[in-house]
């Protein structure tokens, strides 16, 4: 067939689909009629430089003249199209790594090559979001061995850009996350930095939870670093705390990581290789991971945390990281705020020393802030917390912490909701339980982390007596309809808190 038959002209058409690759083009247009294509086609987009694999939406509507093509906006950022351009349309090759994912999904065990045949795919948009879909699926529920996760996380390092300071240590911390409130990443990059240890932290948007560590610094600073701008920062103060989507760092995992949102799946392998992955790409040498347990944290039991300290820690050592994990209380949100503002807004009364400041989330940065200390042998075994207090109390983390704000780019104080509502005690008795997930849940229900403003403010904690008509938390929202939607699931459920 002459392939000038299969060429057609570009209009924009300003559709966002996230990360999918979306191609429009008319039923009656003449390439999908000569070439059988249907809807949900998977087909090749080229021009003179690039070419993208791109799931095919067919249209009945004038939006599109027959001659012409459309794509989403990720897919025509990836091509750099120009409006007008002649794009050539073919079926797509067959996708030899998809060949690995069958052969995951019946339980195979995988190599590194497999692995890196199938990050390379995602990373150069060749899977759809179904076929995201079926590797994480086909990966989740303790399906790969310690072997395959050392594997997957060297093809996710490979994957992308990795930064290097030219230095011997370069701490960095992570948390597994399923604990609301747990903000601890700012305030540790202050002390360390502070210290005059080398940390540059790079940091997600929330997943399943009401804020991401990126969401929080969002609110008092700018998040959305290049490499080049990363390092700026770090080469001036020690330190960052950036979102890591835009630095180019493990590439796969930002786009596993939508779809991991969208199916609510953490599965064990892809999590740490998701975690060590980026702590490897942004030159990390030694890492400590916070493994809050808890009954209604992300993980249970006491058992499950260790296994996943075990392998955290072994997978580290494949890959070149020296790790440190630490089991730490799971059993209630840390701090007093849930959502973006509201965490910003107790980050900075712990930096500032406030009398008000919550105590748990303080003690739990002191701690791994002097893991870091330890790890990196800068301190005695047992010498850290000290160091890490005193550096707290003087006021040099803030010191640190607003110049790094500066550095990149502001420093913004925090705004809170403008409609709140008080929640209240019902009954007399002892705070017993706080359920995690019901409470990150009834905080996104308030509009977090979309409005960043938006959230709970806690006002207890587990084992406290609580009276009657005492003041548990206040609800925040930015509108008056998502502080009603909020409320209601509150009253549907009784048993976020628990008092007897």
């Amino acid at each position: 067939m002459d392939p000038h038959s299969n060429i057609l002209k570009y209009k924009h058409l300003g559709i966002y689909t996230q990360n999918e690759y979306v191609v429009y083009m008319r039923e009656d247009c003449h390439v999908c009629s000569s070439e059988g294509f249907v809807a949900l086609t998977r087909i090749r987009i080229s021009n003179a430089t690039t070419s993208i694999v791109a799931s095919l939406n067919v249209l009945s509507s004038g939006l599109l003249l027959p001659n012409e093509i459309g794509l989403s906006d990720a897919a025509a950022k990836k091509l750099n199209v120009s409006q007008n351009e002649m794009l050539y349309v073919s079926h797509l090759e067959p996708i030899e790594s998809l060949s690995h994912v069958r052969a995951k999904i019946y339980n195979q065990k995988l190599d590194f090559k497999a692995y890196n045949n199938i990050i390379n795919d995602i990373v150069e948009g060749n899977y759809s979001n179904i076929h995201l879909s079926a590797f994480i699926t086909a990966c989740a529920g303790d399906r790969m061995d310690i072997d395959e996760i050392a594997d997957l996380t060297k093809a996710m390092i490979a994957s992308g850009k990795q930064l290097d300071w030219s230095k011997d240590i370069v701490v960095d911390k992570h948390c597994i996350g399923g604990l609301p409130g747990n903000r601890t990443t700012p305030l540790v990059v202050a002390i360390v930095a502070a210290y005059g240890l080398t940390m540059p932290k790079t940091s997600s948007r929330a997943i399943t939870s009401p804020a991401g560590t990126a969401d929080t610094m969002e609110v008092l600073t700018n998040v959305t670093l290049s490499s080049k701008e990363i390092k700026a920062v770090v080469e001036k103060e020690g330190g960052c705390f950036v979102w890591g989507g835009t630095a180019q760092l493990s590439p796969a995992d930002d786009v596993l990581i939508k779809i991991e949102k969208a199916l609510d799946i953490d599965s064990e392998g892809q999590l740490i290789a998701s975690v060590l992955s980026k702590k490897a790409a942004a030159g990390s040498t030694h890492v400590v991971i916070d493994i809050p347990s808890g009954e209604t944290a992300k993980v249970r039991s006491t058992e499950m945390a260790l296994k996943l300290k075990n392998h955290m820690e072994t997978v580290g050592t494949a890959v070149g990281l020296k790790v440190k994990a630490v089991v730490t209380d799971g059993t209630q949100p840390v701090g007093r705020g849930i959502g973006p503002t509201l965490e910003a807004i107790d980050i900075l009364k712990v930096l500032k020393n406030e009398a008000d400041a919550p105590k748990d989330l303080t003690e739990r940065a002191l701690l791994l802030a002097a893991e870091l200390f330890e790890l990196s042998g800068k301190e005695e075994k047992g010498l850290g917390l000290e160091t890490a207090r005193q550096i707290l109390k003087s006021g040099k983390a803030y010191e640190k912490f607003i110049a790094i704000c500066k550095a990149q780019g502001r420093f913004s104080k925090p705004v809170l909701a403008p409609h709140k509502i008080e929640i209240t005690a019902e009954r007399s008795g002892i705070l017993k339980r706080i359920d995690n997930r019901k409470i990150a849940k009834l905080a996104k229900l308030s509009g977090a982390p979309q409005s960043i403003s938006a959230g709970i403010l806690l006002n207890i904690h587990l084992g406290e007596q609580i009276e009657k008509n005492q003041l548990l938390y206040t609800l925040y929202a930015e509108s008056k309809g998502e502080l009603n939607y909020a409320l209601e699931y509150k009253n549907n459920h009784n048993d976020i808190i628990t008092i007897i």
